[in-house]
């Protein structure tokens, strides 16, 4: 399985000796990395689906206080962004704050150039859970950590996950079946890789991911036939 672990191999300069912040919930202070890319905006893009985000309500918080927050980082340090965030809630004394961080994944099974592999998928490129208690003092750690641009929420105010929204994603997580990647679309060419009709080329006319089936038209002696196959019998021509 390939994995998408290679963040641990990141330069040194990513994890820069830990400063005091400053400042309080209202005043988020900009990360100081070596990363030359702008900070981006504390609020989820539309085409990311976390099944339904909303605005969750302060009730989400379990008796202790503790809920689940969405922090923002960049795009492929999510991992190492998480064990940096761990280093400083062991170093920082902070455990009985912040509890879990997680970087969802799920296994992906792809087709390419007729060979079948299964890989580990990010669900959410970009952004990783964190599991706390929100006080001032745990908000500096997670926000004060390299790599990390943001939480997630309403203006500066980090909103806390619904508990069907935590469940959809770990349900996700757990699935014992991959998912099946689809490189192809409505109307492009496509390749069978599998089955009787092995390396004949056709149309895409119908994708079902209910049942992970797709229609290609086939050109079969001169005449257009429709031919019912799974996502892993064809490829993107």
């Amino acid at each position: 399985m390939d994995q998408l672990d290679d963040d641990d191999k990141l330069q040194e300069e990513l994890s820069p000796e830990i400063e005091e912040p400053t400042g309080s919930l209202d005043e988020q202070p900009e990360l100081e990395t070596e990363l030359n890319e702008p900070a981006a905006e504390n609020v989820l893009p539309d085409d990311l689906d976390f099944g339904v985000i909303e605005a969750g309500p302060a009730d989400e918080e379990s008796a202790d206080g503790r809920a689940w927050y969405v922090v923002h980082c960049y795009s492929g340090y999510e991992n190492k962004v998480r064990h940096n965030l761990e280093q400083r809630i062991e170093s920082m004394g902070m455990k009985d704050k912040i509890f879990d961080v997680v970087v969802p994944t799920e296994e992906e099974i792809e087709v390419k150039e007729g060979k079948r592999r299964t890989v580990e998928r990010r669900v959410f490129p970009g952004y990783i859970l964190v599991n706390m208690i929100m006080t001032e003092e745990s908000w500096y750690v997670v926000r004060n950590t390299p790599g990390v641009t943001g939480f997630v929420g309403m203006g500066n105010t980090p909103t806390a996950l619904r508990t069907e929204e935590v469940a959809t994603i770990i349900k996700r997580m757990e699935a014992e079946a991959p998912r099946i990647k689809v490189t192809f679309k409505s109307g492009e060419r496509v390749r069978i890789v599998d089955g009787p009709f092995n390396d004949f080329r056709g149309t895409v006319a119908e994708i079902d991911m209910e049942r992970a089936k797709v229609r290609v038209m086939v050109n079969f002696f001169g005449r257009e036939t429709p031919v019912e196959l799974d996502f892993l019998q064809v490829e993107k021509a």
